[in-house]
C-alpha cells in the first residue's frame, strides 16, 4: 500500500536559505509553483521582512535564530480544526526548546513560546484553501495546505528596543547553539507529533499543550477593545478560544483578547 503524503517525515527535503524575504513566502510559493510536498522545510539564515501574528514583523540577526518554514498537507484535519494543528507546531516548538532551558518554558495562548515571562519564540501559520474536487468542481473550503513558520531565538543577546521582553536559548543557557541543528531537531518532533495527532486524535497534544499553558491558573491583566480588567487563566477550550475567568466566565477567540502581562 502506497505511503499516504501526509505520512512523509516532516523535515525532508531540508533547505538552506542565505537570505529570504519571509520563509513562509517562500513556502507558499513552492506550493503555487507546484515545486513543493509535504514535510519540506525551509530554513533560513537571514530573513528581511519576517511575518508575526496579526500583521506584525518579526526581526532576526543574520545566523543566529532558527528561522523556519515546515510545508504541511493537514488531511485528514477540516478547517473547523486548524487549533489542533497550532498546538501540534506550538508544543513540537515548546519540547525542543525546552529540553535545553528547562521546565520554565512555557506555551503562551495561541501559539508563542516564553521563557519565565519573557518571548522566546512565535509561530505563524498560513493556508492554502480551495481546490478541486476529483469531479473538477471547486471546493473553496477543502484545507489543502498550511505552512507553519517558526521562529525562535537562539543566539542573539541584543534585541531592537521595540521588542517587548525578549529572550534567547544563549541568554538562558551561557552556551552557543547550532540553529540548524535545533531546525532539525525541531522537525522530527514535529514530525513525531503531527503523526500522533492524525493517527490518534487531538487528546494527547491538548493535554501537553494545557499542561504547559502559560500562566494557568494566575490572574493577568487583559485588554478587550477599550475595556481593561484582571482575570484568572482558566482554560484553553478544544476549539482553541482562550477561557477567563474573573466575575464571569468568557471565552475569546486569537485576536479579541491582549494580554497586559508587563
Amino acid at each position: 500500500m502506497p505511503q499516504l503524503p501526509f505520512l512523509k517525515p516532516i523535515g525532508l527535503p531540508f533547505t538552506e536559505l542565505s537570505s529570504v524575504d519571509s520563509t513562509n513566502n517562500y513556502a507558499l510559493q513552492q506550493i503555487h509553483g507546484g515545486l513543493s510536498q509535504h514535510g519540506a522545510a525551509f530554513f533560513a539564515y537571514q530573513q528581511l521582512k519576517g511575518k508575526g501574528q496579526r500583521g506584525k514583523s518579526w526581526t532576526s540577526e543574520k545566523g543566529n535564530n532558527l528561522i523556519l518554514s515546515t510545508v504541511i498537507n493537514p488531511h485528514p484535519l477540516h478547517l473547523n480544526q486548524q487549533f489542533q494543528l497550532s498546538a501540534c507546531v506550538a508544543i513540537s516548538a515548546w519540547e525542543m526548546f525546552s529540553v535545553y532551558a528547562g521546565e520554565d518554558t512555557t506555551i503562551k495562548w495561541p501559539n508563542d513560546i516564553y521563557w519565565q515571562d519573557r518571548k522566546a519564540g512565535g509561530i505563524l501559520i498560513e493556508n492554502v484553501i480551495g481546490g478541486q474536487s476529483a469531479a473538477g468542481n471547486q471546493q473553496p473550503g477543502n484545507w489543502k495546505w498550511a505552512v507553519a513558520g517558526v521562529g525562535v531565538n537562539i543566539n542573539q543577546t541584543v534585541f531592537p528596543k521595540e521588542i517587548k521582553n525578549p529572550v534567547s536559548l544563549k541568554q538562558i543557557t551561557g552556551k552557543q547553539h547550532d540553529p540548524v541543528q535545533l531546525a532539525k531537531e525541531y522537525c522530527n518532533i514535529l514530525n513525531k507529533n503531527f503523526t500522533e495527532l492524525i493517527t490518534n486524535g487531538f487528546e494527547g497534544i491538548y493535554t501537553i499543550y494545557i499542561d504547559h499553558l502559560y500562566k494557568k491558573d494566575q490572574m493577568v491583566k487583559f485588554k478587550n477593545g477599550p475595556r481593561v480588567f484582571n482575570a484568572l487563566v482558566k482554560n484553553v477550550s478544544e476549539s482553541g478560544n482562550l477561557i477567563l475567568q474573573h466575575t464571569i466566565e468568557e471565552e475569546f477567540g486569537f485576536g479579541e483578547v491582549e494580554w497586559l502581562v508587563l
